[in-house]
């Protein structure tokens, strides 16, 4: 009777969660938000995140100082986090790691012109990012559908993401994850800076002028969208651009070219070869060529692969025009 009872229990638990979850894919979830140090918040969580991954996962907490206040209930941020490491976990066969960072980022309304989703102004970001298996474009494309899971029958409900979808959209914010086959998975959540009454202040900040310049530049991107939206911001700057969408196009633009190349900007991570490799290898036609190297991919979590060397030109994905054009002039001025 007692073993019955108990049974009875655990299936109400269960339940309960699922309630949970479909409440918040369906953003209805009753929340009573609070403004958060989420440094401070996901800090109080650490302890309770490491041994829901394991022993055999090393796991790294990099928070940004002077990260910006948001607003949101503090239990939907536990669902997110301890979503998010059940999914990096499972990703992960045998011993890996799993990295948690946060940071400012501000996304003006020209960049969110171009990117469906993205809402002008300041956020707080967290990512999280493991070395797990990854998943290819299919899947990438299918992770925030509900009841949509990659485990055996039985092993999950395929609600775990579009939770965290929910609850993000929810709070006004949005979500990017940059993932591929064998390279591991990093989630970028985004939320509203909480700034009370001088919120309309910090979200129209005077425009700064684009640094432009005239130079040639070589951009390699196999994703079509990114190639496309940054060949378009590269001619805006009024540089000479050669674009290509995998490295063996780029070493065939590159031996073909007659003039100089001032600037490679490529992905870090491409099937076949990586940006680094590229570089090396363009160094043999243009041993002045200048590297900047991009990805979705924080990086700390890039660095820790071994891709790239320690002080390296690098700019994360997503970045704005502005963040773009800054960038590129301060590694052509170096």
């Amino acid at each position: 009777m007692v073993k019955n009872v108990q049974e009875i229990h655990k299936a109400a638990l269960r339940s309960a969660g699922f309630t949970r979850q479909l409440l918040a894919f369906a953003r209805k979830q009753t929340i009573a938000p609070k403004v958060l140090d989420l440094n401070k918040t996901l800090e109080g969580m650490l302890k309770m995140l490491r041994r829901l991954m394991g022993e055999d996962i090393d796991f790294s907490w990099k928070p940004k100082m002077g990260l910006w206040a948001v607003k949101i209930d503090p239990s939907q941020v536990d669902q997110l986090l301890a979503n998010l490491c059940v999914n990096a976990r499972d990703s992960i066969k045998g011993v890996g790691k799993v990295t948690i960072e946060t940071d400012n980022i501000n996304f003006d309304a020209e960049y969110c012109l171009e990117n469906k989703g993205f809402k002008p102004g300041d956020y707080a970001m967290i990512a999280m990012s493991d070395n797990g298996y990854g998943m290819n474009k299919e899947t990438l494309s299918n992770i925030f559908e509900p009841f949509f899971t990659t485990k055996e029958i039985g092993k999950g409900t395929g609600l775990g993401l579009s939770t965290v979808y929910g609850i993000i959209k929810q709070n006004n914010g949005f979500i990017n994850v940059y993932s591929e086959p064998n390279q591991g998975t990093t989630f970028k959540i985004y939320l509203p800076r909480h700034t009370g009454k001088d919120a309309k202040i910090q979200n129209n900040t005077l425009k700064e002028e684009l640094a432009i310049g005239d130079e040639t530049i070589l951009l390699v991107e196999d994703e079509k969208s990114i190639l496309s939206m940054a060949t378009s911001m590269l001619n805006h700057f009024g540089y000479t651009v050669l674009s290509a969408s995998n490295p063996i196009e780029a070493i065939e633009i590159g031996k073909s070219h007659s003039g100089e190349i001032h600037l490679l900007i490529t992905d870090v991570v491409m099937p076949g070869m990586n940006g680094r490799e590229l570089s090396k290898k363009l160094l043999g036609y243009f041993p002045n060529i200048k590297c900047l190297f991009m990805s979705g991919y924080t990086a700390n979590v890039i660095a820790h692969q071994g891709v790239l060397d320690e002080g390296t030109q690098f700019i994360p994905k997503p970045f704005s025009k502005q963040a773009l054009s800054v960038k590129i002039r301060s590694v052509l001025d170096e």
